[in-house]
């Protein structure tokens, strides 16, 4: 019987790509994080948003700086058991990061060469569109795939196609997408309604032969728990489920390293 193959070093690199800002992309990131996280497995997330970090303040863990070793950053452990580097742990608090795209790039071979040793699964938390970030991405640590996030309008989707056809012309195939912001309960009559429509994710995915990985309510709730660093995926309730769903569909694609079922 012939031997199998090792498997490849380091974690497995998972991008969250979406193709303009907005349309929660960092919500999503830090939730998977933490839902993965819960599930048992090992995780690091790279707030790879160079221009616009976020994901300190959701994971709970701004104002703190990375240590190094040997020139090499250690990942700092939030308190959900995800661990996580962010160009926001290394500038000051509401400073603007002017640089070009160069120091973009080199930004994140900093934070994607840092020691990940012990981590299985890297999520990374990339800025919108398909700039200079995401360049560097395909040509230096080249994802083993991606999971795209929308809001369900038109407008949106048109940019989510442009970053699905990005991660294929660069060799990586994608995950599912996910639909953000679909669907509102008013907290006040109860009435539902969807102001930025539904299902348009899951007719994309179904028109492109891609997986449709789930769908996140817009409610006050996520957005309140974000802002003050309590993932709503580390509690329970509704929206913890929704992201456990998506991240136990994440897992099995880990595990198998196959698409997930359409439908």
């Amino acid at each position: 019987m012939a031997d199998r193959p090792e498997p490849p070093a380091g974690p497995v690199v998972i991008a969250i790509g979406s193709g303009k800002g907005g349309v929660g992309k960092s919500t999503l990131t830090a939730n998977l994080a933490v839902a993965l996280a819960r599930a048992g497995r090992k995780v690091g997330l790279v707030d790879a948003d160079i221009y616009g970090p976020s994901q300190p303040t959701m994971l709970g863990t701004a104002g703190q700086r990375p240590q190094a070793r040997d020139k090499q950053l250690i990942p700092i452990d939030s308190k959900f058991g995800v661990k996580m580097l962010s160009i926001g742990h290394l500038v000051e608090p509401g400073r603007a990061v002017a640089w070009r795209g160069p120091m973009a790039g080199g930004a994140l071979v900093q934070l994607m060469e840092a020691d990940w040793s012990g981590v299985e699964v890297l999520l990374m938390d990339l800025p919108p569109g398909t700039g200079d970030v995401q360049i560097t991405m395909l040509q230096k640590h080249k994802p083993a795939g991606a999971v795209i996030v929308s809001t369900p309008q038109d407008i949106a989707l048109i940019d989510a196609r442009r970053a699905a056809q990005l991660f294929a012309t660069g060799g990586v195939p994608v995950i599912g997408l996910v639909e953000n912001m679909a669907g509102y309960v008013c907290p006040h009559c109860g009435e539902a309604s969807d102001p930025f429509g539904v299902g348009g994710v899951e007719e994309e995915a179904r028109a492109e032969g891609i997986a449709f990985l789930g769908r996140i309510p817009l409610a006050r709730e996520i957005r309140m728990a974000s802002d003050s660093g309590e993932p709503p995926a580390a509690a329970d309730g509704p929206q913890a489920g929704a992201f456990a769903a998506i991240a136990q569909q994440l897992g099995a694609w880990i595990d198998a390293r196959q698409p997930v079922a359409v439908g």
